[in-house]
């Protein structure tokens, strides 16, 4: 962020000039979140200036986030391959341009020093074969998302019997409307979208949601990761973040009087149903002592 104390600790690093003023910012072109795309007015990196040390900062930074958590979901995964360069006076991202990103050195750089990657790829939005392949080279998993899935011009690699194992299946993220509300909408509009969803799930009420997160459980990801707001079937009071807007964002909270005993029962019997995780299999040879 233009005001966190990575870039005033690193200004060369970053797309700032002396005094501190913004060269160029981040942000995607138009996609299905935003016609106008979305101006995020952080900084970007300036690559030749990592690449001279070895991408230090960043081995500094993944190294502090592995001893936090198991699995690193690096968001905008696509901008590692190249991203969207704007000039830091626009208005929307707009005039931006695309502009290649040393993502395969940095990945390669963090191997040699970390071994395989717990790395989980957000590839949403405009992505490429080259980004595709940066992906698979590493092996991370990439991330289907259920909401973009179902009606007409939409995108069928989100179906779930066109998911390949090494993905990560969510119903929504942070910048999708609860599930919940979101088939609710489509179904006022009395479009292709919910009627499509529930001949594919075979399933004809209201409460929809249900069944796509057995659907998702059921399928061949490798995770499964499901918005607390859609654990608790709640509404679009419970959105997360309205995308290419400031304020309000990031303020939904849940309280532990909504988790009660029935529900945290009911997700257990669903991971034991499914296998999540999977079960080890047995070797050849602990079957032949057995027989």
């Amino acid at each position: 962020a233009y005001d966190s104390s990575d870039l005033w600790a690193n200004k060369k690093l970053f797309t700032v000039d002396e005094e501190g003023k913004l060269n160029f910012v981040a942000g995607v072109p138009p996609d299905y979140f935003s016609a106008t795309g979305q101006l995020w007015g952080n900084p970007l990196y300036k690559w030749d200036e990592m690449e001279k040390d070895d991408f230090v900062w960043w081995r500094k930074r993944f190294s502090s986030l592995f001893e936090l958590v198991d699995i690193v979901r690096i968001d905008h995964f696509r901008g590692f391959e190249a991203y969207w360069k704007i000039p830091g006076d626009a208005k929307t991202a707009e005039p931006g341009k695309w502009v290649k990103a040393p993502g395969e050195k940095l990945f390669n750089t963090l191997k040699q020093h970390f071994g395989e990657l717990p790395i989980l790829a957000e590839d949403l939005g405009v992505i490429t074969p080259p980004v595709e392949e940066l992906r698979d080279q590493f092996g991370f998993p990439g991330m289907k998302v259920l909401q973009f899935a179902f009606g007409k011009g939409m995108e069928r690699k989100f179906l779930p019997h066109n998911f390949v194992p090494n993905c990560v299946v969510y119903t929504g993220t942070h910048d999708n409307d609860t599930t919940r509300a979101y088939f609710e909408k489509e179904k006022e509009k009395d479009g292709d979208i919910f009627k499509h969803t529930q001949n594919y799930l075979n399933y004809f009420e209201d409460d929809i949601l249900s069944d796509l997160i057995r659907a998702a459980y059921a399928s061949v990801a490798a995770i499964v990761v499901l918005p607390m707001q859609d654990i608790l079937n709640l509404g679009g009071e419970a959105r997360m973040n309205f995308p290419s807007t400031t304020g309000g964002n990031w303020t939904w909270r849940f309280t532990w009087e909504q988790v009660d005993e029935n529900l945290a029962k009911h997700y257990i019997g669903l991971a034991q149903l499914y296998e999540r995780p999977p079960k080890p299999e047995e070797s050849e040879e602990t079957e032949m002592e057995e027989d």
